[in-house]
């Protein structure tokens, strides 16, 4: 299987959109106007850049990637990642790795002088991620926050 990981372009919102109702299975579907706009949003900002996994024409996996200018080490940016998320039918077999490798050089591209992710608590993710080269170097905390409005 030929996989190509690129930067997502506005045809593979609809993808997305699947790829992330796996990833968060209770969300509710963001309506099309909402999506279309969040996304003219990303695809407008500075240093991000939301990589897709294309396996032979199917977006099959994606990560997130915004580098954060930094003031700290010597002004070498930081490179964060969020919704790293691979199709069920596609995990185990070299995505998921195509993809944190096209996360690593998209951060030595920028100059950026650590990458850093999150994970959820779950041990075969966390497994993954070490295999890639990445370390449990810090405890994250969170803090949701509450809507109190609904915006659309």
């Amino acid at each position: 299987m030929k996989i190509i990981v690129r930067p997502a372009v506005s045809g593979d919102l609809s993808p997305l959109l699947t790829l992330y109702s796996e990833l968060n299975p209770d969300d509710a579907p963001l309506p099309q106007e909402r999506a279309d706009a969040v996304w003219a949003t990303i695809s407008h900002q500075q240093g991000r850049t939301v990589l897709v996994a294309d396996a032979e024409g199917v977006v099959a996996g994606t990560a997130d990637c915004l580098v954060l200018p930094n003031l700290t080490r010597g002004g070498r940016a930081i490179l964060f990642v969020e919704n790293v998320v691979v199709a069920k039918a596609f995990q185990r077999r070299g995505v998921g790795r195509r993809l944190m490798d096209a996360v690593v050089r998209l951060g030595e591209s920028a100059g950026c002088y650590k990458v850093q992710l999150l994970s959820a608590d779950d041990e075969y993710v966390h497994r993954f991620y070490e295999s890639c080269g990445f370390l449990a170097r810090a405890e994250g905390f969170r803090r949701y926050i509450e809507r109190h409005d609904q915006v659309m």
